[in-house]
């Protein structure tokens, strides 16, 4: 039954999402496509709750994000007036995992500071290693923390410890010594004083005796975990989730996690809802043909909402992608929409960040590390001052690049550049230049243009397909749905199984295709397209080449 602060709420619901949202207590698994309306049955749930009696003080709400935390904090408020909002002690808690397993570490006396930084002390004390030796580790080390549940006195009890290990032990000694703990501590540690501390556990049920969990398709093993033994013995707890949407592996998400979680949740039931409200027709249908492909996933309907206006733009262009992103730019419609131009890496985004920077265009690029911002690029036009000024510029950058080609080799990833591809870059960028100076000059005042340009209310965001999660904009341009570049085939051959690797690929192009609101433009070179697109649609309608 319906109360007063719920009422308005389910009357706006469809019937699947109010059917989820009025589930009786006991495990529910909520599977919300992308564009349902998942946020919106969480507040109906939670409000719905509320009406039958349960304390705004024993709901808690677990999200993936801060953002998301956010996003939902602001939503409740709206829709409870209020209610279940007043004191810190008797409203709905909204935490992130790391933010509740930092509230259950300081209700059991444990330190909760400082929270050290774990890239800072793997540069410390790695220096060697380098961006991508850093990443490993660091990887590697939430694997032993989340996965495995592994502290470090019992890595130290092996016998014959790897590097890994030893690297580990050195770096939980680094901890240790300055008295802290990092982010993967706040919720393997609260996990382990739950288990240890009976009357904290019990506290602590009874805080969250409503638990709902959104985006339950990302959580790695011990934050289900923790969300499993919170819920018990009751387990009345509120899972939502879409498996489509499963794209962090690399975080330790695993898809096969909310794919049976019925085994864990015994009496387990599922509410699905079916209409994506966001994307055009055109859009649902061919993102939905593509993720059908994968073999780890539930069986689901997922439809457009009636009278689903909008456009998929089929944009085969085999022209490098400077000229391929000025093009689609301009075929975007002249409104006052909002836009985004989505890559596989953030490397693949540099070119439209030149492009926008040659157009005048302002935009947001908040996670995509720049050539000009790079403290690189002063280090390579410093040793350009003093090697070979007697060199026109062009035989003096190519002298410095093969200078820097020579030295030790440098390790980089997706987020740093090497001194060698500074100069290759500079060296590019010096033909229109008659000296050092005048390219020097060149670069501040693009990097002054960059600084008026690069806004965080831009309508332009440029960004990769993982960071676009939970967004959606009104034009979605996705670049590099090429052979070779979405899926990513270093992601396919670095993975120790290549079947999964691929399909995660694939939800990660569902993702970047559902977040249109109003038209989508897929760009591809039509001589090696995406197998993605290949299964996405019939050859005629990507106009192939004979070469593919």
């Amino acid at each position: 039954m319906a109360g007063r602060l719920s009422a308005k709420l389910l009357d706006r619901l469809a019937p699947d999402q109010r059917a989820a949202a009025t589930a009786s207590s006991g495990p529910v698994l909520c599977v919300a496509p992308a564009g349902s309306g998942k946020t919106t049955t969480l507040v109906a749930r939670i409000a719905w709750l509320i009406d039958q009696g349960t304390p705004a003080d024993s709901i808690c709400a677990i999200t993936f994000n801060k953002r998301a935390a956010e996003e939902l904090g602001t939503r409740l408020e709206g829709a409870l007036g209020g209610v279940g909002l007043g004191a810190p002690d008797a409203r709905v808690r909204v935490r992130t995992f790391h933010a509740l397993g930092r509230e259950i570490l300081l209700d059991g006396g444990a330190r909760v500071e400082p929270l050290l930084d774990r890239m800072a002390i793997l540069r410390r004390l790695f220096p060697d290693l380098g961006p991508p030796g850093w990443r490993r580790l660091d990887d590697a080390f939430s694997r032993l923390k989340l996965d495995l549940d592994l502290t470090a006195e019992e890595v130290t009890s092996d016998p014959e410890p790897g590097p890994v290990a030893r690297a580990f032990i050195q770096y939980e000694g680094a901890l240790a010594n300055e008295g802290g703990l990092d982010f993967d501590d706040l919720v393997a540690q609260a996990l382990r004083l739950l288990e240890a501390d009976a009357p904290l556990l019990a506290r602590w049920r009874a805080a969250c005796a409503e638990l709902l969990v959104d985006e339950v398709q990302d959580v790695d093993r011990s934050q289900l975990r923790l969300a499993l033994l919170l819920a018990a013995p009751a387990n009345r707890i509120f899972l939502v989730g879409d498996d489509d949407q499963s794209i962090y592996g690399w975080r330790l998400a695993d898809v096969r996690r909310v794919l049976s979680l019925a085994a864990e949740l015994p009496g387990l039931r599922r509410f699905d809802l079916e209409t994506n409200y966001r994307c055009p027709a055109p859009v649902v249908q061919r993102s939905v043909r593509l993720v059908t492909v994968n073999r780890e996933r539930f069986r689901k309907t997922i439809r457009a909402r009636p009278r689903a206006a909008g456009r998929l733009i089929l944009a085969p262009d085999g022209g490098d992608d400077p000229e391929r992103i000025r093009r689609a730019l301009a075929t975007l419609p002249t409104d006052d929409g909002s836009r985004a131009i989505l890559a596989r890496t953030n490397r693949e985004l540099l070119p439209a960040v030149a492009v926008a920077l040659e157009l005048n265009l302002p935009f947001r690029a908040p996670r995509v590390p720049l050539l000009l911002d790079a403290p690189e690029l002063d280090a390579v036009l410093g040793l350009a001052h003093i090697t070979h000024p007697d060199l026109p510029l062009v035989p003096r950058l190519a002298a410095v690049r093969a200078l820097v080609a020579d030295g030790p080799a440098e390790l980089t990833d997706d987020e740093s550049f090497s001194q060698a591809e500074v100069a290759a870059a500079l060296l590019a960028w010096a033909p229109p230049y008659a000296n050092l100076g005048e390219l020097a000059e060149a670069i501040g005042e693009r990097r002054e243009r960059l600084a008026v340009l690069r806004r965080d209310d831009a309508p332009l965001t440029l960004a990769t397909a993982h960071s676009t999660k939970g967004l959606e904009f009104d034009h979605v341009v996705v670049m590099g749905l090429d052979a070779g570049r979405f899926p990513s085939a270093r992601a396919l051959t670095e993975a120790t199984d290549p079947a999964r690797a691929l399909e995660e690929e694939r939800r990660l192009a569902y993702v970047a295709w559902t977040r249109a609101r109003r038209s989508l433009t897929l760009v591809y070179d039509p001589a090696a397209p995406s197998r993605f697109l290949l299964e996405a649609f019939d050859s005629a309608e990507l106009a192939l080449t004979e070469a593919a």
